[in-house]
């Protein structure tokens, strides 16, 4: 699949494309009921289609200060759209010159001019522009003059409730990754490259491969059942893993630890793909090592037996 960045010339093959306009984190049931859609027009009409997003997220920009919240990186999302069956990903990439446009700039001289989009997909609460002034009226009302068809989408529910990437993200931070896999399709999935630790885990039977959160909402702390996947494509493990501060050791350092049941070997550097499928249970802190092997021992029964039924 092709990456560009709206700052990118757009191939004359990718010109005349039906575009997917959205922040699209998670890309859960909601965002891939806009990419389908956007999808069927294009192939409907013969075009291209192209899925845009946000990155960093405009969020990022206006409140830095927001703690991590991100439920996918840029790479994840170029996987998800493809398989999707778009043909690019576009990438506004978030500045202070995006958050000034007015909305009717960003459809003129963006997505007209720049893009040459033929039409835009939205959902129905998308909005866009200098303090969010533009809607999807906006869209369709600035886009008809400049010979952009919009159409939107509306909202997705389940269970009753809207899908929305907040909700997912209030699932994570509860310890219900069975609720966030039910509205993204998929598990919540952290990807990041093993980095060097302590090496404590050995020493009790436990290696681990351990991975810095970088920009990823934190779920809840805890020990989790767990698949892991080398992005390399040497292999892929059931596993159990710590997420959080290692209360039984300091100092306190965030990691997210993964120990792969039935491997030996080195991962160093390698870029791994852990996904979180059920919660076991809270971080603890124990009164001896040999208390926390014990419940160690406990979680990986229980995680093997929970992953064994997938």
């Amino acid at each position: 699949m092709i990456r560009l960045t709206h700052r990118d010339p757009v191939p004359d093959g990718l010109r005349g494309a039906i575009v997917a306009l959205g922040n699209f984190d998670g890309f859960h049931l909601g965002h891939q009921r806009v990419v389908a859609e956007a999808v069927t027009w294009a192939r409907s009409e013969g075009r291209p289609a192209i899925v845009a997003t946000f990155d960093p997220h405009p969020v990022r920009h206006f409140a830095p200060h927001v703690p991590p919240f991100r439920l996918t990186t840029l790479d994840q999302r170029q996987e998800l759209f493809a398989a999707a069956w778009a043909d690019a990903m576009l990438v506004f990439a978030f500045d202070a010159e995006l958050a000034t446009m007015s909305a009717e700039s960003f459809v003129a001289d963006l997505l007209a001019a720049r893009i040459g989009a033929a039409g835009v997909v939205t959902g129905q609460d998308f909005t866009f522009g200098r303090g969010r002034g533009g809607s999807t009226a906006t869209l369709a009302g600035e886009g008809a003059g400049c010979g952009i068809r919009a159409r939107a989408i509306a909202p997705v529910t389940a269970a009753g409730l809207t899908v929305s990437s907040s909700r997912i993200r209030d699932a994570l931070k509860a310890g219900e990754c069975e609720v966030a896999a039910a509205l993204l399709t998929r598990p919540f999935a952290v990807r990041a490259r093993v980095q060097h630790g302590d090496k404590r885990g050995r020493t009790i039977g436990y290696p681990t491969a351990n991975m810095d959160m970088g920009t990823y909402l934190r779920p809840r702390y805890g020990i989790y059942a767990v698949t892991v996947r080398d992005l390399a494509g040497r292999g892929m493990w059931q596993g159990a893993a710590n997420l959080g501060v290692r209360p039984q050791f300091e100092p306190p350092v965030e990691l997210l630890e993964a120990y792969l049941f039935d491997f030996a070997g080195d991962l160093y550097d390698r870029e791994l793909e852990v996904a979180l499928h059920h919660f076991l249970r809270p971080e603890a802190k124990f009164d001896s090592l040999a208390a926390l092997t014990a419940q160690m021992d406990a979680d990986c029964a229980r995680a093997r037996t929970l992953l064994s039924a997938r």
